[in-house]
């Protein structure tokens, strides 16, 4: 009888203890909101693009204050690369990556599929693919589509959702998610 109780004992002490480590590491994630309205903290941003070879890694916010020239700059990458058009890119659009990309815990860079889309590139990739919306958020620079090698497309856009901060969509025949800073709200497999 004795040996049952310690027996139970030890197992409610060992699941006691996985759930302390759940709860532990479960800040990360409800703090990330944090990343987005917090003052005080640095906020960087590193995405590269495969299909102009640019990579940037930048500091773009210090202190409750955007960078002019820095966030000039991440306007100009997230550019539409088949145009070569340059829309400003929703800050609240830089932030979720940002902050997404902090929950990761990874220094591997974004991969920039897509950000800023024309009205002409937006229209053709339409045409091809029943997944691009008429009025795209992308239209509005509201929206980045990105990968990260190291990580699963469930892993990054269980990051974004984290940050309960605007669209995820999960695009895992295509390897990519979606974060827009519209209003919250997740789709895909």
């Amino acid at each position: 009888m004795t040996n049952t109780s310690n027996s139970a004992i030890s197992r409610r002490g060992l699941l006691g203890a996985f759930a302390a480590t759940l709860v532990t590491a479960a800040p990360t994630y409800s703090n990330a909101a944090g990343f987005l309205r917090g003052g005080g903290d640095i906020r960087r941003i590193k995405m590269y693009s495969a299909r102009t070879g640019e990579k940037i890694d930048m500091i773009y916010w210090v202190e409750g204050d955007y960078i002019k020239d820095a966030v000039s700059e991440v306007h100009n990458f997230m550019r539409d690369w088949r145009t070569n058009d340059v829309k400003y890119i929703d800050l609240r659009t830089i932030d979720i990556l940002t902050a997404a990309h902090n929950l990761l815990d990874v220094d591997e860079p974004y991969m920039l599929l897509s950000g800023y889309r024309s009205p002409k590139t937006n229209a053709m990739l339409r045409s091809r693919s029943r997944g691009v919306a008429k009025n795209s958020l992308h239209l509005k620079g509201q929206a980045a589509d990105v990968r990260v090698n190291s990580r699963s497309v469930s892993q990054v856009a269980r990051a974004a959702s984290a940050c309960r901060a605007g669209g995820v969509g999960r695009y895992s025949g295509s390897n990519f998610v979606h974060m827009d800073c519209g209003a919250v709200r997740t789709w895909g497999r």
